[in-house]
């Protein structure tokens, strides 16, 4: 049985997002309940990097995150993120010519398979923590103050949670429930862009490219194409992400990974370079190809319910175009903010001030959260397409141009990964005092 001073959470979707929210939830002694529609946990995906930003918010949500993630980071031999023309012949005689080069700081953005983190990261939750098999078909936030949300499942099953975190990804039904269902945002946008995605064993890699270009971070830049690479596992596998502009819809209405075949990658990347035809070369016949959506064209407007216990976090309320690496990342800030704002909270409650309900103080650590995320992870969202153009020379006024877009791609990133993380967590608190004391009206 919960104290009146304590919040009983839930979070939809068991993907990195919810559960890195859970963890930093359960750190600060709040109880949590984690529903999974799939019947274990699972990630799509075969690598994930995580840049600086990313590392200071798992250190301060969780301190077992972070040390799961470095763990598993695979360390690149250079500090530098290099990004070279694919396309062209070389110039000088190494297969690609250097365009540019960004500093990702003392071991930054570095990388590890999403299976690997997620499996890690859920050793960490105690049991009965999660429930699987649990399709969120309904929410219902009564208009009793005193009274908690009742969630509604496909199996015909229900439960309750005084906040429930919507952490249930790019098709997210939580979305859907606060925008209503004809809103433009509750469905993702095709942003005309997709990517294979495949791993390579690192000794076959080397074999082919070379330790140079195995062992760290490349981005192989082309015409309407470009290819991120970067070491997984320990520096014995490459991961690769090919990205493809379609110009025709995606062919799926409710799948965004699609089964592919390595012919099919070479026929898009036929007129590239002898290294990424190399790279391309090494995949394995069977391939995923993953269809990039976005929430840039129907932006989400609002992250909270309009009774304020109910929130979006992560792709639920600003999935990106992965051209940035930054959407776990964000995912995990999300959650430091979540936790922080709730664990105020708490607070509150414990000091027993009759004048201000459960619902009240958690409607203040959401809005708080909104508040302090939005515009941040908004900019995400645009800043994200762009780099897409910009990596496949289709960025009005930078097309080929290497020193445009040097100075473009380092400002968008470090803005990323030089985020005050610690100042996020002022904002939060200061916020939710505002907060607390308008829905109030006196002084917290």
């Amino acid at each position: 049985m919960l104290s009146n001073a304590q919040i009983e959470v839930a979070i939809i979707g068991g993907g990195i997002a919810g559960v890195t929210a859970a963890l930093g939830l359960l750190r600060r002694g709040i109880s949590v309940k984690v529903y999974e529609r799939a019947s274990g946990f699972r990630e799509i995906g075969a690598g994930i990097g995580l840049s600086p930003n990313a590392e200071r918010a798992m250190l301060l949500l969780n301190p077992d995150i972070h040390a799961v993630f470095k763990r598993l980071a695979t360390p690149n031999t250079e500090d530098w993120f290099q990004y070279v023309d694919g396309f062209n012949r070389s110039q000088q005689g190494d297969g690609e010519d250097l365009l540019f080069k960004v500093y990702l700081g003392e071991r930054g953005f570095e990388g590890c398979r999403r299976t690997d983190f997620l499996d890690e990261l859920v050793s960490l939750l105690p049991a009965g923590c999660v429930e699987f098999r649990k399709e969120l078909v309904d929410i219902t936030e009564p208009e009793d103050e005193t009274s908690p949300v009742a969630l509604y499942f496909a199996d015909g099953s229900m439960a309750y949670a005084d906040a429930v975190l919507g952490c249930d990804g790019l098709r997210s039904r939580v979305r859907e429930y606060i925008l209503g269902v004809d809103h433009p945002a509750v469905e993702p946008s095709y942003t005309h862009k997709f990517a294979y995605r495949g791993v390579i064993p690192m000794k076959d890699a080397i074999q082919a490219i070379g330790e140079g270009k195995a062992l760290t971070r490349y981005m192989h830049l082309g015409p309407e194409c470009h290819v991120l690479t970067f070491p997984v596992s320990m520096s014995t596998m490459l991961n690769v992400v090919a990205f493809v502009t379609d110009p025709n819809e995606w062919p799926s209405l409710d799948q965004t990974t699609l089964p592919a075949t390595r012919e099919e990658v070479l026929e898009s990347f036929r007129n590239f370079g002898p290294v990424v035809t190399a790279i391309m070369n090494l995949l394995d016949q069977r391939l995923d190809k993953w269809g990039i959506f976005d929430l840039q064209e129907s932006p989400v407007a609002s992250y909270v319910s309009p009774r304020g216990c109910v929130c979006l976090v992560g792709d639920a309320a600003h999935a990106a175009a992965p051209h940035h690496g930054a959407g776990a990342g964000s995912a995990i800030e999300d959650a430091l903010a979540l936790a922080v704002g709730l664990e105020e909270a708490v607070k509150i409650l414990t000091a027993g001030l009759e004048s201000i309900s459960r619902r009240k103080v958690i409607s203040a650590a959401f809005a708080a959260y909104e508040c302090t995320r939005y515009d941040r992870t908004q900019w995400i969202i645009e800043s994200s397409r762009f780099m897409g153009e910009l990596f496949e020379w289709q960025a009005a006024g930078f097309e080929r141009d290497p020193d445009k877009c040097h100075s473009e791609v380092e400002w968008r990133s470090h803005k990323i990964w030089d985020y005050d993380v610690e100042n996020m967590i002022k904002e939060v608190r200061e916020s939710f005092v505002t907060k607390v004391s308008e829905s109030v009206g006196e002084t917290v």
